[in-house]
């Protein structure tokens, strides 16, 4: 255990799904964590779990003035935050409190590390696991073939790249996350629900579409990774997915539902939806149930040594509604932790 000062980082959107993961990680990980909310409601629970809690956003940035007068200096500054239907505004102000962080820390002689959200999806889908025998997995080569509501963020995400006059910046590309309160993935335990009670569980998807996603905690500790490398050279102006070993089946995770929620007449896979408008919950449960992805993340893996130790979704399943029930009770929204 070294007595040298712990570095010091910067959440943004720090009680986020992914921002909260995040930040725990980091303090795990013996940094000081500061995290940086909207709402006042989240700071108690951002300070419980030993996250020094900052109220503001990107655009509300009246908070600089308590961390300049206490010379807070940040060595990494995680942006996990977004607004998918109005992204380039809010990029801007991210952009903007980003060079302005980074601009304190150059004065005091420090090069902060700048980790940049983005998304797998950026990529597009991948094939039906039953349609193409050459199918391999995206990597950080492969083309952005994003779908046109995340065309935005594909677009900019990387242009986060050209602000490193003032500090150094890595974009990441998580697949969808699980675990705890559980997010997206929260559908398809309020699916199961529902299908307990007409007694089957049915789909209109592909019963072999990919579906590739990672516990949320694993996610949080491949930042710290990327932060903790020894050889910043070696990671800073690069791109990194964020994926667990292997993908899952839809088919794998609809049989394991239909085990746990003991759903008498099992699973239908009823081929393509006939017709009708789709409602908002057909078309979130199809970008969940229905987006095809295998990503890999091996680039990660060689570079820093991360490695995903939380059990896949459909093996933990019990566990994970365990999580998922209990954080609803507590009144847990299903996307933030606050």
């Amino acid at each position: 255990m070294s007595d040298s000062t712990p570095k010091a980082v910067l959440v943004t959107g720090a009680n986020g799904y992914i921002g909260n993961a995040v930040a725990r990680a980091f303090v795990r990980a013996g940094w000081t964590t500061y995290g940086l909310v909207r709402k006042e409601s989240a700071i108690p629970y951002l300070a419980s779990q030993e996250i020094i809690p900052l109220l503001g956003s990107p655009s509300d940035t009246k908070f600089l003035t308590s961390l300049n007068e206490k010379k807070v200096i940040f060595d990494v500054i995680v942006s996990t935050t977004e607004q998918i239907l109005d992204y380039i505004p809010h990029y801007k102000d991210i952009i903007s409190l980003l060079r302005t962080l980074a601009t304190t820390s150059n004065v005091a002689g420090v090069r902060p590390l700048v980790l940049f959200t983005s998304g797998c999806k950026d990529y597009g889908m991948s094939p039906h696991l039953a349609d193409s025998p050459d199918l391999a997995p995206h990597t950080e080569d492969s083309p952005l073939n994003s779908p046109p509501v995340l065309a935005n963020r594909t677009k900019y995400a990387i242009q986060t790249f050209e602000h490193m006059d003032l500090f150094d910046a890595i974009v990441t590309r998580p697949t969808n996350v699980y675990g705890l309160s559980s997010s997206y993935y929260g559908e398809f335990f309020r699916f199961a629900e529902e299908a307990k009670k007409k007694g089957v569980l049915e789909f209109y998807e592909h019963p072999k579409t990919m579906l590739h996603a990672l516990h949320v905690d694993s996610c949080g500790e491949a930042y710290v990774a990327l932060a903790e490398h020894p050889d910043r050279n070696l990671v800073k102006g690069q791109c990194y997915n964020i994926s667990s070993y292997r993908f899952e089946t839809l088919e794998e995770i609809a049989e394991a539902l239909a085990k746990e929620y003991e759903i008498e007449g099992g699973v239908k896979f009823l081929g393509n939806r006939d017709g009708g408008e789709e409602g908002p919950e057909v078309k979130v449960s199809g970008m969940l149930f229905g987006f095809s992805q295998w990503t890999g993340s091996e680039k990660l893996r060689r570079d820093t040594g991360w490695r995903d130790q939380r059990i896949l979704f459909s093996r933990g399943l019990r566990q994970y509604r365990i999580a998922y029930e209990a954080a609803r009770e507590e009144g847990y929204n299903a996307f933030k932790f606050w």
